[in-house]
């Protein structure tokens, strides 16, 4: 088949979509067509839980500090404890903090947030985390990743040891809107692309540290996973041009990090086969005949690029077909942790956090009214379908150019966003590093004298491939997620590994 005829063959498929999609008001109104045709949303509905772009009974009144007449560029935040939280720590001493940011460029969008002030000193860095999806609340790192505490059966909090608030002031954000306990009364707030989901990220930034200036001068991180292969390279850009141009506060970006995330696709999904291949999860067989997909998929990325729409809603559709061709294989495996199985709508048993959140007691708590909370929001998940095939690595070179640092983790375990893939297009990102980056050596990453993981890491660029790790790395892996969080944040990654080997060489 010709180019030109695939070209149209495409622009069909995703025309269906897009009129279902339209007609389910979750896509703008210049890509909406008439509505002849309806598509399934297999997908959505296997990785993520239904949540209305309005919450239940969210209005600004039920909102903490909210008014009629409130600003629409301020914070509203209160102190807050969890209640079943174990010792008695006041709630000043905790400076755990629960707010809504009214965002000045959308129609009626309040940003949720927590910040939790580090357990070590003021003066460490502030590390943001975003939770991919898209559509899924940065709660789910809270309690079950890098957060403070985890929740017990008994609905009662525990301590998290290996909390990244043990070397860093963190900020969980639930974003784009529609995401978690962030929402908006108007669905023309709906993201659909980066720009909008950076924009909206960084107006929130200036006002954080407006109210919080004693924290401004602190060394700033970004950090996340998943679809957040995403997000953090364009909030990483948006965030370094601001500074750039002089927009506000200047904010002390030092670095940013993506775990097992998607960030250039057209690599990403060819190596879906090698991976799947390489771990047993296919034979050779099939490994022949789901690669035949990946010319077509290849060229639909590449019509895509990286300000597409319809075409870009073709690529999804064309590529995926990849992803679930190794799945229907897989049958019941977890595609998170190839080790295990599927259980549940996210393949994981996240149900604690979402009663725990849905307490009344804990809603009053954090000042969110009646809102109901859900992990995951398909109604977000589709409207970010335009972005989802475009390629965010293009804008990653001239932040390390300008020597803000990158880290590349990955599970070795996860299927979704694999190690293998991550691994490419990290080595094929050309930047003025590049060479020195793929002739480095790989190094063991030791923690407490165990090898924890494989380092390869060159000037501003780190890639980390962690062992017994699944997609999220701070879950399976906590005391090694925290030692690399704190040696990457002191410019120290590489070092322990690094005295360790030139030590066995020595003898």
């Amino acid at each position: 088949m010709g180019n030109l005829s695939l070209f149209f063959l495409l622009l069909l498929v995703s025309g269906l979509f897009l009129s279902h999609a339209a007609s389910a008001g979750s896509i703008p109104d210049d890509l909406r067509l008439p509505s002849t045709s309806a598509f399934p949303r297999a997908s959505a509905k296997k990785l993520i839980r239904a949540l209305n772009l309005i919450p239940k009974d969210a209005s600004p009144e039920s909102t903490v500090g909210f008014s009629s007449d409130a600003s629409q560029n301020r914070i509203f935040e209160r102190r807050f404890r969890f209640p079943g939280l174990s010792d008695g720590i006041s709630v000043d001493d905790l400076g755990h903090r629960a707010g809504y940011y009214s965002l000045p460029h959308t129609h009626d969008a309040r940003m949720f947030y927590l910040f939790f002030k580090s357990r070590n000193s003021n003066k460490d860095p502030i590390v943001i985390w975003l939770t991919g999806g898209p559509g899924c609340s940065s709660e789910l790192a809270v309690f079950y990743e890098n957060g403070p505490f985890s929740i017990a059966d008994n609905m009662s909090l525990v301590w998290n040891q290996f909390g990244w608030d043990q070397a860093s002031n963190l900020i969980y954000v639930d974003q784009p809107t529609g995401t978690g306990f962030s929402y908006s009364s108007d669905k023309r707030d709906l993201r659909h692309n980066e720009k909008g989901v950076s924009d909206d990220l960084y107006d929130f930034l200036q006002a954080f540290f407006a109210e919080h200036s004693e924290y401004a001068e602190n060394d700033f991180y970004i950090t996340g996973e998943s679809y957040a292969g995403h997000y953090i390279p364009a909030f990483a850009s948006r965030v370094h041009q601001g500074n750039k141009d002089k927009e506000g506060i200047h904010i002390n970006l030092k670095g940013f990090a993506i775990g097992n995330g998607l960030t250039d696709p057209a690599i990403q999904y060819k190596a879906y086969t090698d991976y799947a291949l390489d771990m047993g999860i296919i034979k050779e067989s099939d490994y022949k005949r789901i690669n035949k997909i990946y010319p077509t998929c290849e060229l639909a990325i590449k019509l895509c690029g990286t300000s597409g729409t319809v075409s870009c809603l073709a690529s999804y559709l064309v590529c995926n077909t990849i992803f679930s061709s190794i799945m229907r294989i897989a049958g019941n495996a977890n595609y998170y942790d190839i080790r295990k199985q599927c259980e549940g709508s996210l393949c994981y048993d996240f149900s604690n956090m979402e009663k725990f959140l849905n307490l009344k007691s804990v809603r009053e708590t954090l000042g969110v009214g009646d809102i109901e909370f859900v992990s995951c929001s398909p109604t977000v998940y589709e409207a970010m379908l335009t972005d989802w095939m475009r390629n965010l690595e293009v804008g990653i070179p001239a932040l390390l150019e300008d020597g803000i640092q990158l880290l590349v983790y990955a599970g070795e375990y996860d299927l979704i966003c694999n190690w293998l893939g991550n691994s490419r297009w990290v080595h094929a990102m050309e930047w003025s590093g590049q060479s020195g980056f793929v002739s480095s050596s790989e190094i063991p990453f030791l923690v407490d004298g165990v090898e924890a993981g494989l380092l390869k890491t060159h000037g501003s660029l780190s890639f980390l491939k962690v062992h017994d790790a699944g997609h999220m790395v701070p879950m399976d892996q906590p005391k090694a997620a925290l030692e690399m969080l704190k040696r990457w944040t002191q410019g120290k990654l590489a070092e322990d590994s690094t005295s360790s080997v030139n030590l066995d060489a020595e003898m």
